[in-house]
């Protein structure tokens, strides 16, 4: 018979010994833990701590912050052009459970010396807790609302823009200057453009955009792309997911980071198979098309890549894998 770790005679007697000592352990107080007492038996925490992440890019100080994440049963058409055993396939090379998804939603915000910059604003307000955790994660971080200068929009999905105001209606930020790409705006606030959008999810997050943008017409500057919006900060369009959607390029010095924003959805379907097409890309073959060239781009140039459903701290490097690619999240680093 194979010896293994467990039976192998070599390590038998340690094993032996060391469950014998871990015994005596749990049955004393030596360690404090009271594990030999149901009565002092210590209650689940039942939730992570805050989620804010900092970091350097040149000289600006940036900022991580987690808005939540959402965990359901793997909805159909989350992946449109791949079957569920595809999906699920991917999942598993990746050691996540099949027929599951979790969704992970990191907001961040840079500090450019000048200007305190948000980047995008998560979910808003969510009964349930899940999501809607920017505002408690920014007065973790020490980070004052009022403070925010600019709150820097992608494009307009709710999980982008619905935390822009409170849950009584009020702005979350009453002292910034929102700033939106001018071709997301041009398409969500047309009318004729809403007519023609299908019964669901679109037609919704018209409606949707139209609440959250109402009476904001003297708070929103509408921004062009490859022109700075804030010191370091450039704008450039990455289309497909929305008609507008638009990425961030960061540069500080010799520092550099790719926002990619929704380039990519879940890291683990969509950089592993940059053809496929989510079910929240409006336009999905432009949307594969813009992938290939921002990650081909981003791995060529080995550039830091920040990604909103990135696992969090939602920061790593992309990698090519022959037509596919991978990524490569940061080491936790304790020092800024």
């Amino acid at each position: 018979m194979t010896e293994t770790l467990w039976n192998a005679p070599t390590r038998r007697g340690a094993l032996t010994g060391l469950g014998s000592g871990l015994a005596l352990a749990a049955g004393s107080s030596a360690f404090g833990l009271g594990l030999g007492s149901a009565s002092a038996a210590a209650l689940p925490a039942g939730k992570q701590a805050p989620g804010f992440y900092r970091h350097k890019i040149g000289d600006m100080e940036v900022t991580q912050i987690t808005d939540g994440a959402r965990s359901m049963p793997l909805p159909d058409g989350f992946v449109r052009n791949a079957s569920r055993d595809q999906i699920n396939a991917a999942l598993g090379e990746a050691y996540m459970p099949a027929d599951r998804m979790t969704l992970v939603y990191n907001p961040m915000l840079v500090n450019t010396g000048s200007k305190l910059v948000l980047i995008d604003t998560g979910n808003g307000a969510d009964p349930k807790g899940e999501v809607g955790q920017l505002m408690p994660n920014l007065a973790a971080a020490g980070i004052d609302p009022k403070a925010i200068d600019i709150v820097l929009i992608t494009h307009f999905h709710p999980d982008h823009i619905n935390g822009l105001r409170l849950a009584d209606g009020s702005l979350a930020f009453p002292n910034a200057e929102i700033k939106v790409p001018a071709a997301e705006w041009a398409f969500w606030m047309d009318d004729a453009n809403m007519g023609r959008a299908p019964e669901g999810g679109v037609k919704a997050s018209f409606v949707n955009a139209r609440r959250v943008f109402k009476d904001l017409a003297d708070k929103v500057t509408r921004y062009d792309m490859d022109k700075e919006v804030a010191p370091g900060l450039t704008p450039f369009a990455t289309p497909g997911h929305t008609p507008g959607h638009t990425s961030v390029a960061l540069q500080s010095g010799n520092g550099r980071l790719l926002i990619q924003a929704d380039v990519t959805n879940h890291p683990a379907l969509f950089l592993r198979n940059p053809d496929w097409h989510a079910g929240f890309d409006m336009d999905g073959p432009m949307a594969a098309q813009t992938r290939h060239k921002v990650y081909d781009r981003a791995a060529s140039d080995k550039v830091l890549v920040a990604g909103f459903h990135y696992p969090f701290p939602s920061l790593g490097h992309v990698e090519k894998d022959g037509d596919r690619y991978r990524l490569v999240p940061i080491a936790w680093n304790p020092v800024l």
